[in-house]
């Protein structure tokens, strides 16, 4: 008989694994909430052109990563391999273009076809942040120091650096690409194929190639603060003003751009060098233009995400959750009234494990090992009088309780 494995580059959740998924989305819901963000969820898979649309036919998970099909009706459908575009899709399929800002989180299974490596999958889970109508640089600054206090919440606070550019704004950008085009067709022979390939439709990012053939070329290449402009300038400036006020501590990196026309101003990235080449764990950056590609407005919006595999490769395992109380009971009527005590407990906010496989000593070793507090015995001399046997897994006193009174012992023992 076969045995069937996950496909390649998916991996099954379970145990301390699954553990360290939860606490990662659970402290970014936390987060979320004091910073005033509404939870959404779009589906898995949209219109192709969502995202070949929004990410560019020309960028990498478009030419070469995305999960295209046609389903049976005969519309090319593809699994999202980012959130932000199905976001921006949703804020205008359910007319919220005119309800701004929307502060919006999300958290789900995203899909590339890539290979996969440390910390990398086919199938890989982001949570993420929209800030839909952001106004200001004060804006981002806020969204970045929600960003912080999510990674710090995690205890990451000491092992990551917050890295800060400026993509400035349209008229900007298109002076400096016209500059570095100029330039790296100067040294077209010297580029890398995939460089070569993307000189004329997306250049910048040949600036974060990891081709140490482009890399030489880089220390020469025009620097993109020449070509800033008033305005672009002192939104630079009010940045990191506000990050300053936030408490947040930043370095600068001219080296982190966004290869997308829709992308404006502020980029960002927090990496760490726990996780050897692969150190970004959380990036985002201001756009204005994806809600229009959408059919909305042109709306400034501010956001990031983070790879949850990724982070929780990072974290502290959590421990195990355990049963508050063990009902061990012996024999078949037992069984039957240990169904309705566990009802009881239940209902009152217990966890309850009901022990049946093996002898008592072996259904106590493992009560022992799961951590419960309490254990409970029935068999039927108890049932005749109709109590229990209450036992402390703590300082192993053990009292007689009748069974409707188990809730209140129980209940007087947990306010203690």
């Amino acid at each position: 008989m076969a045995r069937f494995q996950p496909p390649r580059g998916t991996k099954d959740l379970l145990g301390e694994g699954m553990r360290r998924h939860q606490q990662v989305v659970g402290f970014g819901c936390e987060a979320f909430r004091r910073y005033g963000f509404q939870q959404w969820a779009t589906p898995i898979f949209e219109d192709t052109h969502v995202f070949a649309r929004s990410l560019g036919e020309t960028s990498d998970v478009v030419s070469k990563e995305m999960y295209t099909f046609e389903d049976r009706g005969g519309e090319s459908v593809t699994l999202r391999p980012e959130g932000t575009a199905g976001v921006a899709r949703a804020l205008v399929s359910n007319s919220l273009t005119q309800a701004l800002p929307q502060k919006i989180f999300y958290h789900g299974p995203m899909f590339r076809y890539e290979r996969p490596q440390k910390g990398r999958f086919r199938q890989f889970h982001q949570i993420g942040a929209e800030l839909i109508g952001a106004e200001s640089a004060f804006r981002d600054a806020e969204v970045i120091a929600m960003a912080r206090d999510f990674l710090v919440s995690l205890g990451l606070g000491d092992d990551l650096t917050l890295e800060l550019n400026t993509l400035g704004d349209l008229a900007s950008r298109k002076a400096w690409r016209e500059a570095l085009v100029a330039y790296f067709r100067q040294h077209k022979d010297s580029l890398s194929e995939d460089s070569k390939n993307r000189l004329e439709a997306n250049p910048l990012r040949i600036l974060d190639s990891k081709a140490e053939q482009d890399k030489r070329l880089l220390a020469d290449a025009p620097a993109f603060d020449d070509f800033l402009n008033d305005e672009s300038r002192k939104f630079w400036d009010d940045l990191r003003e506000a990050l300053t006020a936030f408490g947040v501590s930043f370095v600068e990196n001219p080296r982190i751009v966004r290869g997308l026309d829709y992308y404006s101003h502020t980029v960002f990235e927090f990496v760490t060098d726990k996780l050897g080449s692969q150190g970004t764990v959380l990036a985002g950056g201001r756009y204005e233009g994806l809600v229009e590609e959408m059919g909305g407005p042109a709306v400034p919006c501010i956001g990031w995400a983070a790879g949850i595999e990724r982070l929780a490769s990072l974290i502290e395992a959590p421990a195990a959750e355990h049963s508050d109380v063990a009902i061990l009971p012996m024999g078949d009527a037992a069984l039957l009234k240990s169904a309705s005590i566990a009802l009881s407990l239940r209902n009152a906010g217990f966890s309850v494990s009901i022990e049946t496989k093996g002898n008592m000593k072996k259904r106590m070793d493992r009560v022992v090992q799961s951590g419960a507090s309490h254990a409970i015995f029935l068999g039927d001399d108890d049932l005749e009088r109709d109590v229990v046997q209450l036992r402390s897994l703590a300082t192993r006193e053990q009292e007689e309780v009748a069974v409707d009174a188990v809730v209140h012992v129980l209940e007087r023992v947990r306010a203690v």
